[in-house]
């Protein structure tokens, strides 16, 4: 079915056409420190697999979560011990605790940052702690994961540039209270193995699968597979991308579902306006060619939720302009195994400015419905705790 282009994507065009070409006196977009500047593409003309009219607005969505007895909250508030912070993930342990790390420090890129930590105890959140520091060079990209056999896994990136960053993983057979000592996931690796900033997913044979990708000249993903609970891992080929057709770096950051067994999905942030998808019919051992999803992408990354019923979740930023704003941040189901997205609510739908960043969501189910946590503003890490039955009557 076809549909006039939402006003959203007009203004947004509109408003930021021009933005492209001024000095970057704001706030840099993610990463921006790693690339020269690049060529403003053509905005998304019909975001054909989404629709987004009958979203709720985002304190009308706060307030039923609200009133369902959930949560929307700051980790932390202003008395912060860091200047800025980004990248948050958030994960469940066996026990119910809710465990949220992300990065922070003077700003990003800078040798003092490093991977801060909180967890949720008696219904609120500890002080954020430092809890990784391997060298005095920039972390970052925090992912936390819980296996199958109730331990809690931290993974991140190490180094003074993206193209040569190593992954570190850390475990926790506590809930998260204490942590083993920071080791090498793939030893001598520099580029990224293992997750690079969405959760990896258990498939139903077991095995783990993770989102990867590389940004050298070129920006590359692929996926990481292992059968041995993180001991190993098995590297695909980097996605298939025929250049010809889709313009721009490429495409980073996974995020993976599996509809049936061995049939996966992933989804992609790329530099062309749109996010792009592939599937793999053989648990993730080998991948179709990347291809448009129709969704819009401003650049920046967006997680994607299989529910036990089969319908897919996805927190994005529904904005078709590369490098585009980082606002609003919305909520997205689809009935038909990601063909199609209704959003239903937005989480944050401040007016559209460079310095409302509502950005780089993680999402995961959770005992009583499903968690959300993003960075708001490189402030502060906000966390949304939705109750099933907030999310029913919208599914």
């Amino acid at each position: 079915m076809k549909y006039s282009l939402p006003i959203l994507f007009v203004t947004v065009v509109a408003l930021f056409s021009a933005c492209a070409h001024q000095p970057e006196t704001a706030h840099k977009p993610l990463e921006t420190a790693e690339q020269p500047p690049s060529r403003p593409e053509e905005a998304v003309e019909v975001p054909l697999s989404l629709t987004q009219e009958n979203a709720l607005a985002a304190a009308v969505f706060e307030k039923r979560v609200m009133d369902a007895g959930g949560e929307v909250a700051f980790i932390f508030e202003d008395n912060r011990p860091f200047a800025q912070c980004h990248a948050s993930t958030i994960e469940q342990a066996p026990d119910g605790t809710l465990i949220a790390a992300w990065f922070a420090g003077t700003e990003e890129k800078h040798p003092d940052v490093g991977i801060w930590m909180s967890r949720r105890v008696d219904g609120a959140w500890l002080p954020p702690y430092l809890a990784a520091k391997v060298d005095e060079t920039a972390h970052w990209n925090p992912v936390l994961f819980a296996d199958a056999e109730a331990d809690v896994y931290l993974f991140f990136k190490v180094g003074p540039e993206i193209s040569h960053w190593r992954t570190y993983w850390m475990r926790s057979d506590d809930h998260g209270e204490t942590w083993t000592e920071p080791t090498e996931l793939v030893p001598g690796d520099e580029g990224g193995r293992g997750p690079v900033k969405n959760k990896p997913i258990i498939l139903s044979d077991g095995s783990w699968l993770a989102g990867a990708s590389t940004e050298y000249q070129r920006w590359e993903a692929f996926a990481d597979r292992s059968t041995d609970r993180g001991q190993t891992w098995q590297r695909s080929a980097d996605f298939e991308i025929d250049r010809q057709q889709f313009r721009g770096r490429g495409a980073i950051q996974p995020t993976f579902w599996e509809s049936t067994p061995g049939q996966i999905h992933g989804l992609l942030r790329t530099s062309a306006g749109r996010a792009w998808r592939v599937d793999s019919s053989d648990y993730g051992v080998t991948w179709t060619p990347v291809y448009d999803s129709g969704l819009p992408n401003n650049n920046s990354s967006l997680d994607a939720l299989l529910l036990e019923d089969g319908r897919l979740l996805l927190l994005l930023n529904p904005v078709g302009m590369n490098w585009g704003p980082r606002t609003p941040l919305s909520l997205a189901v689809s009935h038909d195994n990601g063909d199609t997205w209704d959003v239903i609510a937005h989480l944050e739908d401040d007016p559209i400015d460079t310095r409302h960043e509502y950005s780089y969501p993680a999402l995961i189910q959770t005992k009583n419905g499903v968690a959300a946590s993003y960075t708001w503003r490189r402030e502060r890490v906000r966390v949304w705790m939705i109750p099933k039955t907030a999310l029913a009557a919208l599914l």
